[in-house]
């Protein structure tokens, strides 16, 4: 099992000069993974985490590149109708050239209407911009003079650059527990990057996935990644599932997810001030993971 931290860039935990130490701190830790999280704009009325002080993902991203040399850079995950897929593969690009290959592209369809609204995307619509928008970025990270041709867009006679630095893409890991987002998976990615699902509802999804591949000619599963917040004061949330107890009862979670079928763990912290967040991290550090396979 390999395990990630999510980068605390959002709410109460962000502190912009604190971001560097939090993420040498997570490699030098022996972490596998870094991740980054994506909203715009967040309507007032909704009470969430992503409302107060967030760092854009992809500026952070570039940020991360530059402050650590072996973890591996995730976004959990970008919503895909929020931005141009031509610019998007471009920055993206970027991250993985800069980071000698390390990025992991984890992308969604997204959920929160009144930011479609706000950023102009089509939100009824977003399953099928997001599936386009894929493709568009899959054939530009696949050609240096790639062709893409749809009612939207027109895409010939062009040069597109930087290579990426992982051939011959980035993974491409789609977030969402939609049958809609396994179908995705399947269809368009190398992996399912589902939050906050349980090991049961990761067993059922791996199971469609592989009637699905089947079905579709395709070889393999995607691999499954899952994110998932962890609480050591046992804060479960109501109706979600997170890792609480002490720190046997939450390696046999993660065990239970392993042999669910999942090979890579997010893992998320509550909204609490930077220094807590530090001392939640080498916690976990220090008394789960010796425990966990």
């Amino acid at each position: 099992m390999q395990l990630g931290i999510c980068l605390p860039h959002y709410g109460v935990t962000m502190e912009p000069a604190g971001m560097r130490t939090f993420a040498e701190r997570v490699e030098a830790l022996g972490f596998d993974s870094i991740w980054v999280t994506d909203h715009v704009i967040v309507p007032s009325e909704l009470d969430i985490v992503y409302k107060r002080r967030m760092l854009d993902p992809l500026t952070t991203l570039g940020f991360l590149a530059g402050v650590t040399q072996r973890l591996r850079l995730g976004t959990s995950v970008i919503i895909l109708p929020y931005r141009n897929p031509i610019v998007l593969a471009k920055e993206l690009a970027s991250v993985d050239a800069l980071s000698s290959g390390r990025l992991i592209f984890g992308a969604a369809a997204g959920w929160m209407e009144g930011e479609f609204r706000t950023l102009n995307a089509e939100f009824e619509h977003r399953g099928d911009v997001s599936d386009e928008h894929l493709r568009v970025i899959r054939a530009l990270w696949s050609s240096a003079e790639p062709t893409y041709v749809s009612d939207a867009f027109d895409i010939g006679g062009v040069s597109f650059s930087p290579e990426t630095a992982q051939q011959p893409h980035p993974p491409i890991w789609i977030g969402g527990s939609s049958k809609r987002a396994m179908r995705r998976a399947v269809e368009l990615g190398e992996g399912w990057h589902p939050n906050q699902a349980g090991p049961v509802q990761v067993a059922e999804g791996i199971e469609f996935m592989r009637r699905l591949s089947d079905a579709r000619g395709r070889a393999d599963v995607p691999a499954v990644s899952t994110r998932i917040r962890v609480a050591f004061d046992g804060s479960a949330r109501p109706g979600r599932v997170d890792l609480t107890g002490n720190p046997s009862e939450m390696a046999a979670s993660i065990g239970r997810f392993e042999q669910a079928g999942v090979v890579h763990m997010a893992l998320s912290f509550p909204e609490v001030p930077f220094e807590e967040a530090m001392e939640q991290l080498d916690r976990f550090a220090a008394e789960v993971r010796p425990l966990v396979r």
